[in-house]
């Protein structure tokens, strides 16, 4: 190793390949629930046939065979990153099962500390505890809450974005998503400022989301003022019947290649083709239509991590993606992952980056 090499600081992170060397990875325990049923879920839940499950089962425990099913998947993930030398953390345990309440609302429950990438926005040397639009997981911050402390001793920048009120204010009032022939239309109002951290997704000094079912403009606004003038914050313009989170529907892989969702994306912006840069149009999933998903759809194959500019982690069964990753210049490490996606997303969902070994840059 290079003794002169100034050491990367314990949190950096500006884009989705520099070299990962450490990472939060979310949790699978006997105390994960299934998301109880509220004002966000019609706006989140793809399936109409679910419906009736989160409304009968949400702030109850997943089936034991299907938390192990997905906690087999999320140690193979673990592996995955382990093997490859890079260090995994993960959240603290929490009382999920306790009723949250405030002056506005209540619900029966908290969910599960899955998805950190959802909670946490790491850019540079900061984390941003995100403006979350569920209530539900209003009080997952609770679960990094060590995670933060320790990073911020080591040096870190630590904030968290104004918690919203989330009352009814907060949501547009008899809210239907839209056909798939319909006008987009959103979910949250511009009553007060959020997102979920998921909403965006880093490219060097540009920064790009996409307005959900949990992320506004007032919040888009936010994140700009917040960043400076270091950073451009673009809104990237999606079509998605049940909007949730950009990174499986626009995902910079590497310097130059773009991925995205062929049925979402609907303009790439023209910064990309001045630039010179690659679009990489995602194929068709793989996943049997007959596989359980509840809380996203099967497009959440593209939701890939990359080790670094030619690595990417990807889930073992999409075989038509990895040919087409290993043609666009990739090598495609495949891992079993479906069975977590059952119950959560895929592993960006799934994990937050702490560290990269680079440095900000612009790409384009």
């Amino acid at each position: 190793m290079d003794q002169h090499r100034i050491p990367t600081p314990i949190v950096n992170a500006f884009n989705e390949w520099d070299p990962l060397e450490e990472i939060v990875v979310g949790r699978v325990d006997e105390n994960t629930l299934v998301p109880p049923w509220d004002v966000i879920m019609p706006a989140v839940v793809h399936d109409k046939t679910q419906w009736d499950f989160f409304k009968r089962h949400g702030g109850t425990p997943w089936p034991v065979e299907m938390l192990k099913k997905a906690e087999h998947d999320l140690d193979a993930f673990v592996d995955v990153l382990e093997q490859a030398g890079v260090t995994v953390r993960q959240p603290e345990p929490y009382a999920y099962e306790r009723p949250l309440a405030t002056p506005d609302w209540e619900v029966a429950s908290s969910c599960y500390a899955l998805m950190p990438r959802d909670v946490l926005f790491v850019i540079g040397d900061q984390i941003i505890e995100a403006p979350m639009g569920w209530r539900s997981r209003s009080t997952e911050r609770i679960a990094y809450r060590e995670l933060c402390k320790e990073y911020f001793r080591g040096g870190a920048r630590w904030i968290a974005a104004p918690p919203p009120r989330l009352s009814d204010e907060s949501f547009t009032r008899d809210f239907v998503a839209p056909g798939e022939d319909e006008p987009q239309r959103f979910l949250p109002t511009e009553y007060e400022p959020m997102f979920d951290a998921a909403d965006a997704i880093k490219c060097g000094r540009d920064v790009f989301i996409a307005r959900s079912s949990c992320c506004n403009r007032f919040g888009i606004e936010w994140l700009q003022r917040h960043l400076g003038d270091e950073y451009t914050v673009h809104e990237i313009e999606v079509h998605d019947t049940h909007p949730m989170h950009i990174d499986a529907t626009f995902q910079p892989l590497a310097p130059g290649k773009l991925l995205i969702n062929p049925e979402r994306v609907v303009e790439v912006p023209d910064m990309f083709e001045k630039s010179g840069w690659d679009v990489l149009v995602c194929p068709e999933p793989e996943m049997p239509e007959s596989h359980p998903m509840y809380n996203c759809s099967r497009w959440i194959m593209m939701n890939v991590v990359m080790l670094d500019e030619k690595r990417v982690v990807v889930s073992a069964g999409e075989k038509r993606f990895v040919r087409a990753l290993k043609d666009w210049g990739f090598e495609p490490i495949e891992c079993p992952f479906w069975d977590f996606e059952t119950i959560g997303g895929g592993f960006h969902c799934a994990s937050v980056d702490i560290r990269r070994r680079g440095a900000l840059g612009s790409y384009f």
